[in-house]
């Protein structure tokens, strides 16, 4: 199994009126693929911020493989 880093992140207006990417949330799963990795995160996210659906407060994920070389 690999370690997956996901962040979910929300697009907002900043004081400024431009766009700004936030970042709503981070999970480090551990999953056979980038696949799972994506599920078990929005299961975790759901979970642990009340929610029925990951996107009611993210706009989208970012996956990354958190396994570094030794």
């Amino acid at each position: 199994m690999s370690r997956f880093v996901v962040h979910f992140v929300k697009d907002v207006l900043g004081e400024n009126g431009r766009e700004q990417e936030i970042c709503q949330c981070t999970v480090e799963v551990d999953a056979v693929s980038k696949t799972e990795a994506t599920q078990l995160a929005k299961q975790k996210f759901c979970e642990t911020q009340g929610l029925s659906d990951w996107s009611d407060h993210a706009d989208r994920m970012q996956v990354k493989e958190g396994d570094f070389p030794s």
